[in-house]
This record gives C-alpha cells, structure tokens and sequence, in this order.
C-alpha cells in the first residue's frame, strides 16, 4: 500500500520545515510509539549533537565537533526513514493499527448439521498440512521460537491423527469436519495473520494489553491442545472398536475348548 497520505505529506513537510531540529526526530519517534530502544537511540544523538555544539568556537576541536553534529544530524534523519513505518503509515492504516493475530477460533464446537460444510478427502488434508508445516520452516527467522515449536509439534500430532483416518476411517462426520477446520483453516489463518504483520511491530502492545507474539503463541497452543483432543479421541475410538471386536469373539469363540479350534482365546 502507499504511503502518499495527506498525514504523511504534512509530517514529511514538517521535517523538512524544521530540518535543524532533525536530530530530535529518532527521539520522537520512540517516545511516541513507546519504543525503549528507539527512546535510547534518539537519545544518543541529541546527547551527541549537544556536546558536539557545546564545544568553543576558539578551540582545536570546534571543527570536529562541528563534522560530528552535523554527521548526527544526518544520521538521525537516515535512521528516522528506516523506522518509516512507525510514523509514516501506509494508505488504509490508522495511527496506531490495532494488530492482532486473528484464528477465528470458533468459542463452541461449530456445528456440521447448519454450516454443510463439505469436507476435504483426507489426500488433500496431508497436502494441506505439509503446506502449513513447510511455510512454518520457511517462515522460522520470522516466527517466535516456542511458537514455532509448537506449529511443528501440533503438525506432527495432526499427521497422526489424519494417517490413522486414512487406514481405518472413523465415519464420524463431526470429527472428520473439525480435524478439516482446524488443519486447513484455523492452522493457516493463525499463521498467515502473523507473518502479514510487519517485523517492527510484532512486539507492539494492543489495546488488549497483549502483543502480536503473545497472541501467536497463545493461539497455538489453543490449537495444540484441539490437536492433542482429536488425536485422543481418534485412538479411543479405535481401542473402543478394538473392545467390541475382543468382546464379540470371547463371546463367539470362547466356548471351545483348547482342543478345538479356540485359536488361543479364553
């Protein structure tokens, strides 16, 4: 998106205006995003150009002095453009964006019976997956580190529960549209809500006391936890089948006597 803004337009202009005051840009800047190390860095140039400047016309050093205030002067407006997108928003954005990683995570279980959803074959559901798991590994200099092993973690536990669905299919619509859901929605928007987030402001603070890294982590971990709950109920389904079967052959079978053809079972 474009940065030419009425708002940016005026700021740019402003600089220029009162480009002696230039070294105190850095400084603004981090006070007003509330930019600690910004704070420090504008900080050091002020300090700089203020000892620079305070040094006697008379002595051996004025020139110096004079070269390493006007280089602060400099620096600090080159270091002002690289932190543009703290000050100079692109077109759509307001002053301060409200930035927060958005799963849409339904609170309640959707029901499958009113959102006739159509749900993917399983094939598609382990490409999806294997898409999910590749952007996290391309993505990982971008990705806080317990994040993304979590994402790597909750894919694994995924791709067992899908695999043991491809061998024996439970057939049971609701768990096979949530498993969908969460591998082909919920996963990727978490993830992709995230990466569209510009690096300077993932530690950014939300009205919601909370920065982008912290909802990411914390929404992964809600997604791990539905993950870990699908896998469990996958494998009690199937040791309840198992149950049944064990149940119908000590009733069919377990008559005979071991002499006969018991095949081994009491």
């Amino acid at each position: 998106m474009s940065r030419l803004t009425l708002g940016n337009v005026v700021k740019v202009t402003l600089v220029v205006l009162f480009f002696y005051f230039v070294v105190l840009l850095v400084l603004l800047i981090g006070i007003r995003r509330k930019k600690p190390k910004v704070i420090l860095e504008g900080a050091l140039y002020v300090a700089l150009f203020i000892a620079a400047f305070s040094i006697p016309s008379d002595s051996g050093f004025s020139t110096a002095a004079a070269f390493i205030g006007l280089g602060t002067m400099a620096v600090s407006a080159v270091r002002g453009y690289m932190l543009r997108d703290l000050w100079l928003h692109r077109r759509g954005r307001g002053r301060q964006p409200d930035i927060t990683v958005q799963a849409n995570v339904p609170s309640q279980p959707v029901d499958p019976s009113y959102a006739a959803p159509t749900v993917p074959a399983r094939d598609d559901l382990s490409s999806a997956l294997a898409w999910v798991a590749s952007l996290a590994k391309h993505s990982k200099n971008q990705l806080p580190a317990d994040a993304y092993v979590i994402v790597l973690e909750t894919c694994q536990t995924l791709d067992a529960v899908i695999d043991a669905e491809t061998r024996q299919p439970s057939g049971d619509a609701r768990f096979e549209y949530e498993l969908a859901a969460v591998v082909r929605e919920y996963l990727p928007a978490v993830l992709r809500g995230y990466l569209a987030i510009p690096p300077s402001m993932v530690g950014n603070r939300q009205p919601n006391g909370r920065t982008p890294n912290e909802e990411l982590v914390e929404q992964l971990q809600l997604l791990s936890g539905q993950a870990e709950a699908l896998h469990s109920s996958r494998h009690s389904h199937t040791s309840a089948e198992l149950t049944s079967t064990g149940n119908f052959l000590r009733e069919r079978f377990g008559h005979h006597q071991r002499d006969g053809f018991d095949f081994g079972i009491k």
